[in-house]
């Protein structure tokens, strides 16, 4: 078996097809492959790897060049997507191989965290992947929000589709990027598909000729539900404008579904709302997204407690070794066991997806524990606590 990366033209005859069997109905017309090259352009920045057995593939993985934040701090991330394999060839390895060199070229490119949506999340556990809080789905009816049309509100809305609007959405999500902890965006190749498909409503919500909110969405037809994207939005009055618009449609559709954040309180938006707040992780359909961290030098400078802490990574072919962690500065600094000298603080040893649920706000050190993810002793639990304090992270990209 050998690997190589595939040149953007070959995609349509070697991952296409493969990724394809994987993930949508099959069999499909012999010549779908010819037709799915107007998708080939969105793949442009991608590298793709292909696993190869005698001249056949036998299976593939796209990495997708992404920023994420990550406690404040804007770093490159790799986006894994299209992990698929021939019928006859799983079981075999060749997955966990792709990965391995995958992951080991976008590190080598300065990609320092890296993201996905599992087929089986204990499988990338094992390649130090954790799990992340899935975004939730409101579904309400729009009657329910009749209180706010009552509120005259500061600020204006503005309704068009997505191809006009587009250049107003890409710098939202980019001013979101900045400000919210796990807030990820997709490469500008990728993301004007938004504007190409141009098949969906853009509502923009601005305040002093600022946009501080905008949803994305169709209608699925008269009587039926008023489908939203997710809700953005960076103020208050930005999400009431937002609520005031789906209020507007109370005599054209039954529902509205939005998605919001992990953390957001759909059931607080008004009285006598009433709300079903859904989130659904089911396998291998419904995933909630999945994240590590690639390097220690991701780690570095970015906001901490005064807490001090040893840490042994284990069981990981990127971060294996043993690191001093100090928060005493306000900032996290990161000193390789030669450097550690006389310090004796507490210590941990940690699974790399221990160390990316730490990083990224998803479990509390004790939970690492009762995960199997880490043996962390009580001292330790205190210090890591201090250097890493509970952030719910909100994954808002799909990939």
């Amino acid at each position: 078996m050998s690997i190589r990366r595939l040149t953007p033209g070959e995609r349509l005859t070697t991952s296409f097809p493969l990724q394809a069997y994987s993930f949508d109905e099959t069999p499909r017309p012999a010549d779908e492959a010819e037709s799915m090259r107007d998708w080939l352009p969105y793949q442009e920045g991608n590298r793709t790897l292909v696993a190869e057995a005698d001249g056949t593939a036998v299976a593939c993985a796209s990495a997708i060049p992404m920023r994420q934040n990550l406690r404040g701090a804007v770093l490159p991330m790799a986006g894994v997507a299209g992990l698929a394999s021939h019928p006859l060839a799983r079981r075999q390895g060749h997955v966990r191989d792709l990965m391995h060199q995958l992951l080991d070229e976008m590190l080598d490119e300065g990609h320092v965290l890296s993201a996905l949506y599992p087929f089986r999340p204990s499988f990338y556990e094992r390649f130090g992947y954790v799990g992340l809080p899935a975004p939730r789905t409101a579904t309400f009816p729009p009657d329910d929000l009749a209180a706010l049309l009552r509120v005259k509100l500061p600020g204006e809305l503005v309704w068009q589709r997505t191809g006009a609007g587009y250049d107003e959405y890409a710098a939202f999500h980019d001013r979101c990027l900045v400000q919210r902890h796990g807030f990820a965006v997709l490469p500008e190749y990728r993301r004007i598909r938004v504007r190409d498909d141009d098949n969906r409503w853009l509502v923009t919500a601005r305040v002093d000729g600022v946009t501080e909110g905008l949803l994305t969405y169709r209608i699925d037809g008269y009587g039926g539900t008023l489908e939203g994207g997710h809700l953005l939005a960076t103020s208050p009055l930005a999400r009431a404008l937002l609520l005031q618009f789906l209020a507007r449609h109370v005599d054209q559709v039954e529902r509205v579904s939005v998605v919001v954040a992990p953390d957001d309180l759909p059931e607080l938006w008004a009285t006598d709302l009433g709300v079903v707040c859904e989130t659904r992780v089911t396998r291998p359909d419904e995933s909630a997204p999945m994240a590590r961290v690639l390097s220690m030098d991701a780690l570095a400078g970015l906001p901490a407690d005064a807490g001090c802490c040893r840490v042994e990574l284990t069981g990981d072919r990127w971060l294996a070794g043993t690191y001093l962690l100090d928060g005493t500065t306000g900032q996290l600094e990161i000193r390789s066991r030669a450097s550690v000298g006389a310090v004796d603080p507490p210590s941990a040893t940690l699974t790399a997806a221990g160390l990316s649920a730490l990083a990224y706000g998803a479990l509390d050190p004790a939970e690492v524990v009762v995960r199997g993810l880490g043996d962390v002793p009580t001292d330790a639990m205190l210090e890591l606590r201090r250097l890493f304090p509970r952030e719910l992270p909100y994954l808002c990209a799909s990939f």
